[in-house]
């Protein structure tokens, strides 16, 4: 086996050009199919990372899904709002610990505004049961303060004391802007890879200031000033969702049935776990279809490797023959033909991974940054050491091919070669 091993080193030093081209092959394909899992298995974790401590979202009525990516993911927009007294009744409910309230429909150069209180601060948790931090400054005091998402400081180069105009509703035109009334940075948050980061957050009592004169959905010519609304005293009147988190989780199926038969006004109680599930399950085609691509490259992959041992086969008619000839029986260059290309399948499979977590490795943070996306450079594992294994066998029964046809090689015809 040793002598083996050792010929088959110098075989495919003597064709090293076609043996690294093989290699570099089997490694994209291999990089490729590691790559499109990580990602696949990363955005669902990040997607699940989103929010973690909150036992039940509460909404207008509708689905699950759409109060779900309105309410955390900042996609879309509700129904309909919750009356503030809804949401006092929610909170003083005797399974409640926290509720956290929160107010869309504003935005700021194309990131979600947020009204809501001092409780989104101190409760909203996320990843690991992780809270929210400042990278710099505090939370809004004063009416016109606001608290910017990682991604709004970084993509818009903003600072601590600069000033931002909100505009009406999500699209920013000059029309929609509420250009006599703007905010002041008092903090930046620390990047969470979650929708945080590409969130404004004000007051709700700032979002209720912003909007006199707007009532009708369109500015009426009647806008006060900042000097003349800091004298007055502003409470929410509607809000869009609540975050709740329960005093015990046994609490959470009674409370949801009750806010789903909520007397007062048409409400939703979802548990963001089950409507994450069925979320993925609605996104599980374009998972597939990645996975498929993967698959079929790998195979490209590797009928690249067999039509390269093929060719170089032929030319090797005259090698064969003279191993034949100095005693090498038929089956023993088979061996050695399935040899290299478990060698070339392996080396292969190792550079696409070594590649694959280089890559990861120095691009950790800038895809966080870029995209919002999560890649710890972690151990493989369980299933991604399968699927190195089948690649490893898809390689091995690969060989079996040119190393049969090479069996059946004759001497005679190995030392008489057509031509």
């Amino acid at each position: 086996m040793k002598a083996l091993i050792l010929l088959a080193w110098q075989s495919l030093r003597n064709r090293k050009t076609t043996a690294i081209l093989t290699v570099l092959t089997i490694a994209i394909s291999t990089t490729l199919l590691l790559g499109v899992e990580k990602v696949r298995t990363q955005a669902k974790a990040s997607f699940a990372h989103t929010i973690s401590g909150t036992d039940l979202i509460v909404g207008a009525r509708s689905g699950q899904v759409n109060l779900l990516l309105y309410s955390v993911f900042r996609i879309g927009n509700a129904t309909n709002n919750i009356d503030w007294q809804s949401f006092q009744a929610l909170k003083a409910h005797k399974a409640v610990q926290w509720a956290i309230p929160i107010s869309l429909g504003d935005s700021h150069r194309g990131f979600r505004v947020i009204g809501t209180n001092e409780d989104y601060f101190r409760y909203y948790q996320y990843g690991q049961k992780q809270h929210l931090a400042f990278r710099q400054g505090t939370s809004f005091q004063s009416l016109f303060e606001t608290v910017i998402g990682a991604e709004v400081a970084r993509k818009l180069g903003y600072q601590l004391g600069d000033q931002i105009i909100i505009a009406h509703g999500i699209s920013d035109k000059r029309f929609t802007r509420h250009d006599n009334l703007p905010f002041t940075i008092t903090g930046i948050l620390a990047p969470t890879g979650t929708p945080v980061d590409r969130s404004v957050h004000v007051s709700l009592a700032a979002i209720e200031a912003i909007h006199v004169g707007w009532e009708s959905g369109a500015n009426l010519g009647h806008t006060p000033d900042a000097a003349h609304l800091n004298q007055q005293t502003f409470s929410p009147k509607q809000i869009t969702a609540v975050l709740l988190g329960l005093n015990s989780k046994i609490q959470t199926f009674a409370l949801q049935r009750y806010i789903n038969t909520y007397p007062d006004e048409p409400l939703s109680a979802i548990m963001p776990g089950v409507a994450l599930h069925e979320l993925w399950g609605m996104m599980s085609v374009a998972e597939q279809a990645l996975m498929v691509v993967s698959v079929f490259v790998v195979i490209a992959g590797l009928l690249g490797m067999l039509s390269s041992l093929l060719t170089s086969l032929n030319e090797r008619r005259r090698e064969m023959a003279i191993l034949r000839a100095t005693g090498a029986r038929p089956g023993w260059i088979a061996g050695l033909l399935f040899v290299e290309t478990t060698a070339l399948t392996l080396t292969g499979i190792l550079v696409g991974v070594l590649t694959l977590y280089g890559g990861l490795f120095l691009s950790h943070n800038w895809l966080l940054d870029t995209f919002g996306l999560y890649l710890p450079v972690q151990a493989p594992s369980a299933y991604e050491w399968m699927l190195m294994g089948i690649i490893l066998i898809a390689g091995m029964f690969t060989s079996l091919i040119p190393a049969l046809r090479a069996y059946r090689l004759s001497l005679a015809d190995g030392m008489t070669i057509r031509i």
